[in-house]
């Protein structure tokens, strides 16, 4: 059980070869950050047993109070209680920090709709999330909603 930064050490047929008039940053966005490998840009989970998971992209960071913090991260441990679906985390503004609150959005499953109130459940997330990555990093607040806009691919 690792997590890490999803890189690909050969080509493939329908990989980008440039970005158009700008060379120079495709080799620094994608070939540079890891010598030898393709930098994808997304987060990655291996289970002990060698599958994958797609954690996120890397680039969806918040600065809260001068912390830099993955979205990613953060839906990941919400995504782990028992009465969370899926989630959505998104940084707002604040007049002092300036993006320095975080909002996360969640879906119930099913099963688990009054399982507890909104109050009790924001709670658990921000405990949770304070043992697992940081104090910092708890939402200030939490939306329960019945689904995520999605796109249409998903």
């Amino acid at each position: 059980n690792v997590s890490g930064v999803l890189c690909i050490s050969q080509a493939w047929p329908g990989m980008a070869r440039t970005i158009y008039n700008d060379h120079k940053r495709f080799l620094e966005t994608y070939l540079t950050p890891y010598p030898g490998f393709f930098f994808t840009g997304d987060g990655v989970y291996r289970t002990s047993e060698g599958y994958y998971q797609l954690t996120g992209r890397l680039d969806d960071i918040i600065n809260i109070s001068g912390h830099r913090l993955g979205t990613a991260e953060v839906e990941d441990v919400v995504n782990h209680h028992m009465a969370v679906a899926e989630s959505a985390v998104i940084g707002y503004p604040h007049e002092i920090k300036g993006e320095g609150k975080m909002l996360a959005f969640l879906p119930l499953k099913r099963l688990s709709r009054g399982y507890c109130t909104a109050e009790t459940l924001a709670a658990e997330l921000r405990e949770l999330i304070s043992k697992k990555i940081a104090k910092y990093a708890a939402p200030e607040y939490v939306q329960v909603t019945h689904r995520l806009p999605k796109t249409r691919s998903g």
